[in-house]
């Protein structure tokens, strides 16, 4: 079992900058990858970023080049640097713990609110 903890979500203006955080604990043998998923109001989940246990990194396309993926393995921690928010960045994000088969363990999820 796997317990993903986030934290750094928060109220922020357009343009502003946040720093999400997700702490792992458990038995992480068979995950090979974190990842970062996002779900707005009235839409489905969907990837933002995800990094591999080798460090390669993926982002969605509404997101490159404003955010990135990161991994502090001494710590079983995995950071996503958001930066030039927009409102349109409104969501829940959740953490995520990755098999080869799909999205294993997911955190329970912290608000991000990017105001006009």
């Amino acid at each position: 079992q796997v317990q993903l903890v986030e934290s750094g979500g928060g109220l922020v203006q357009a343009g502003g900058s946040l720093r999400l955080s997700c702490v792992a604990a458990g038995r992480m043998f068979s995950i090979n990858a974190m990842g970062w998923y996002r779900q707005a109001p009235g839409k489905q989940r969907e990837l933002v970023a995800t990094i591999t246990n080798g460090g390669s990194t993926n982002y969605a396309d509404s997101v490159k080049g404003r955010v990135t993926i990161s991994r502090d393995s001494t710590k079983n921690t995995v950071y996503l640097q958001m930066n030039s928010l927009k409102p349109e960045d409104t969501a829940v994000y959740y953490c995520a713990a990755l098999r080869p088969t799909g999205v294993a363990y997911w955190g329970q999820g912290t608000q991000v609110t990017v105001s006009s």
